[in-house]
């Protein structure tokens, strides 16, 4: 069993939908723990540095301000192999494209839109949380 931590967004189309429990309730059932939570509204600032990998693409302004647009839940989930299996509940990008029974198939409206992200690989997750979690708020 490889335990691990993952990082995770919900973002502020799922927010403004108010379907945040229904996504974690999502998480839980895949065998995930949210060891950390918290309801933030993200800055300008926070938002660039947290895409600072698609600073040069044509979406990133629209990116940040979609993040900034209203509030966040920043997560961190712990569980056997939990970067690779909160990918596999998130679902693909494109809700259209994604999987049925994944939170982006239920809950997103778009690909700009698709209320959750999730890291990919274990050095980005250890960035990711530290950048929104100390660790005495991390309670596995």
């Amino acid at each position: 069993m490889a335990v691990e931590r993952t990082f995770s967004i919900l973002k502020p189309d799922a927010t403004a939908r108010n379907v945040t429990g229904a996504i974690n309730a999502m998480i839980e059932q895949a065998g995930l723990r949210i060891i950390a939570q918290k309801r933030i509204r993200m800055s300008r600032p926070e938002a660039e540095a947290f895409y600072a990998v698609h600073r040069e693409r044509p979406f990133f302004g629209e990116l940040v301000e979609f993040m900034t647009s209203g509030p966040v839940v920043v997560q961190v989930l712990e569980g056997d192999h939990a970067i690779a299996k909160y990918r596999e509940i998130m679902g693909a990008t494109d809700p259209a494209k994604a999987a049925e029974g994944t939170i982006r198939k239920l809950h997103a409206q778009s690909v700009g839109e698709n209320s959750v992200h999730g890291s990919d690989a274990a050095d980005t997750a250890a960035k990711e949380i530290a950048q929104f979690f100390s660790g005495n708020e991390i309670v596995g």
